[in-house]
Order: structure tokens, then sequence, then C-alpha cells
């Protein structure tokens, strides 16, 4: 077989291919891995509870990452999200398993809504974070952000264990009031937790 490009395709192609699965590996697959299993959570840092490991998969599976995103670059216009994100910061979604939601997945590349790093920090009440599912136009006016009714249920009269969404006005139902389901309860229950621990810089 001679080695020419130009008339043997085959052999060209096979180098490509390998050239592109040799450099995936040394420049993205590697380091991805090596960060992942030497990445140790920060000191403070919880694992999430159930129903906030609920709330990852709603988040996911709802098309969040699409809009928002969960790492705060180190620029002055990312400084109100909070600080710079590190590799700890997401050791726990990364023990979580290759096979579940991982932070791969929670990083997003857009922000056509804000970056969602602290929002429990930023934004800590649950029934703003309720409302804000139910309607965003309800707690903000000029929000581009879908609403996610299925999330919730008009009922006529709300029973002891329900949740109450106190929409008001334009936003609230004809009649009844709005209840929240378990599926909102479980994504604001991980809203909540997105929260930066303090990074401490060795003296």
């Amino acid at each position: 077989m001679r080695l020419d490009f130009h008339k043997n395709h085959w052999l060209l192609l096979g180098v490509i291919l390998f050239g592109f699965v040799a450099l995936s590996a040394v420049i993205a697959i590697s380091p991805a891995v090596w960060v992942q299993n030497n990445s140790e959570p920060l000191p403070g840092a919880q694992p999430l509870t159930d129903a906030e490991f609920a709330g990852l998969k709603v988040y996911l599976s709802e098309g969040c990452v699409y809009c928002h995103t969960q790492q705060v670059r180190p620029l002055e216009m990312d400084s109100a999200y909070g600080r710079p994100s590190v590799p700890g910061d997401y050791a726990y979604l990364n023990a979580i398993g290759p096979f579940s939601p991982n932070a791969p997945a929670v990083l997003g590349s857009q922000r056509t809504g804000p970056d969602l790093t602290t929002v429990g920090q930023r934004q800590g009440s649950e029934v703003w974070q309720l409302m804000h599912l139910y309607n965003p136009r309800s707690v903000v006016p000029d929000s581009v952000m879908p609403s996610f009714p299925w999330m919730f249920e008009v009922v006529d009269a709300a029973g002891p264990n329900d949740t109450v969404v106190p929409v008001q006005g334009e936003h609230a139902p004809d009649e009844g009031v709005v209840v929240a389901r378990q599926k909102a309860h479980d994504l604001v229950a991980y809203l909540l937790s997105l929260k930066q621990v303090p990074l401490e810089v060795p003296q």
C-alpha cells in the first residue's frame, strides 16, 4: 500500500480520524477526567439532599441549562454573581457519577437569563421562586423567561398541606388559587441550594 494521501483516500481518512480522536483525548477528555477525579469539595460545602437532587433532575429536564449558566468567570462583569468559580464548587456534582446529572451539564453556555451560581443567596425566598416559576412577569415585569404552569395546579380551595402561590392581578387565575406541585417544590429546593461557600486563600 502506497503512503500517498492524494491517491489513497482511506489512508487520508484514517489519519484524520486517528488525529481527531488523539487530539480530543489529549486536550479535552483527559484534562476533564483529571479535574473531575481530583476535585475535592470546598470546606463548608454540602452534598445535595434528596429533594435538591430531584430538583437538579427537573432543572435539566426542563431545559434551564439552555438559558442559565452556573459558572462565574474571573471578569468584572461577572462580579455580581459571586467570586470566580473553581473546580471544588462542582465536586459534589461530579461525585454523583458519570451516568447522572453532573457538573458539565449545569455549567451552561448562554446567559439569556442571569447566572444562577449564587441564586440561593441573591434570591432566597421560596415564595418568590415559586411565583417566578409560575409566571416570571409576576415578579420581574420585563422578564423574557417562559412560564412553567404545568408545575402548578389551580384548585378551588387549598388543602392543609398545599403551598399557595400568591400571584395577584392579571397573573392570577380567574377563579381558585394556585398551588405548587412536587416538581416545583423540588426545583425550588435545588435553586435555593445554589450558594457559594467562601474560598479560603492560603496566606
